[in-house]
């Protein structure tokens, strides 16, 4: 039973396509409130029934509204899409996030391309795009989250790997007919408006994916970018932010830092860490809660280092999130410094 068809069926509407119904029935004022206080994740699957949702019966409202004790008036019915959905989501998000919205349930069954690879294993998805060109396989890893993109390239052979960062730092902005063919070619469907009219620095990106290697992988495609084009290595490790840069972040900054990680994160990132490293979060501790993290450190005993390298990897992130809030400063001689994420 697809679409209006279902929605005959009272039993068979889903909780989002019930939300959905109830955000067009209460119409922009109330629906955008409605909608800035849900999370990101409850908004997107709300925008996705809302744009599958098409013609919706007035007797569907009426039972709706009485199901959640809510008056909603007398409905004639309206009908849900593409032009409703971008209007409700307009009323309450940034115009980038709901074009980045827009984009991702667009797509025949609500789910694009690039968010199905998202779930797919890395070592997966690595078998599958060694048997492309590198040209197309530097286009899709362009498209994943850093994270992955690292996975990615990491599990492919060195030299196919190497040729791929090479063309990703070489590639102009990708062309819709370019992502289409790459679609095709993933045997994926069909989805409209994902061409980007502007282009990515691809130093800033490799720099992104960068950080999300451990230390042995950072260090091999290192190696073997600077093999190539020594320039290039160099770019993007000052565009790199490490571990070890936390040292530019003031005082105060250090000690938000610390309120917004798990103390047991802190503890392993630490876990061989320099003395300078330790002394920055011991400095901006209690004397009480730095014998606690010290104690707890000692406590570890021997320790992967992948787990290392994961907790200190997670530490850089919360703290770019919280310089791009406003909420640390990151610094460089005593003078603020441009951060580039």
């Amino acid at each position: 039973m697809a679409g209006s068809e279902r929605l005959t069926d009272y039993t068979k509407i889903t909780g989002a396509e019930k939300a959905a119904i109830l955000l067009i029935a209460l119409g922009d004022p109330h629906s955008s409130k409605l909608l800035a206080m849900m999370h990101e994740e409850e908004v997107r699957e709300v925008s996705k029934a809302m744009m599958q949702l098409g013609p919706v019966q007035a007797d569907t409202v009426e039972r709706l509204a009485q199901e959640f004790l809510a008056h909603v008036g007398e409905i004639s019915g309206f009908s849900g899409g593409f032009e409703t959905t971008q209007r409700l989501l307009s009323a309450s998000l940034p115009p980038d996030r709901v074009a980045q919205l827009m984009e991702e349930i667009q797509g025949p069954t609500g789910r694009t391309t690039w968010e199905k690879l998202s779930n797919v294993k890395e070592s997966v998805l690595a078998a599958y795009l060694k048997n492309e060109y590198p040209q197309t396989v530097a286009v899709v890893i362009s498209k994943l989250k850093p994270a992955q993109a690292a996975g990615v390239l990491n599990e492919l052979p060195d030299a196919f790997a190497t040729e791929v960062v090479m063309r990703m730092l070489h590639m102009e902005a990708v062309q819709k007919d370019v992502l289409d063919g790459v679609e095709r070619t993933l045997r994926s469907e069909f989805m409209s408006n994902l061409a980007r009219t502007s282009r990515r620095d691809p130093y800033e990106h490799l720099a992104t994916i960068f950080n999300s290697f451990d230390r042995k992988a950072e260090a091999r495609f290192f190696g073997y970018l600077e093999e190539r084009d020594k320039d290039a290595a160099t770019r993007i490790r000052t565009l790199m932010f490490t571990f070890e840069d936390l040292r530019k972040v003031a005082s105060p900054g250090i000690q938000v830092l610390v309120r917004s990680v798990q103390k047991d994160r802190i503890a392993m990132a630490l876990k061989g860490a320099t003395k300078e490293m330790r002394d920055l979060f011991f400095q901006n501790l209690s004397e009480r809660a730095g014998k606690m993290l010290k104690d707890e450190i000692d406590a570890l005993g021997p320790v992967k280092l992948r787990e290392v390298d994961e907790c200190r990897a997670e530490i850089v992130r919360i703290a770019k999130e919280l310089a791009g809030q406003g909420r640390i400063e990151i610094t460089q001689g005593g003078k603020e410094e441009e951060v580039v994420y």
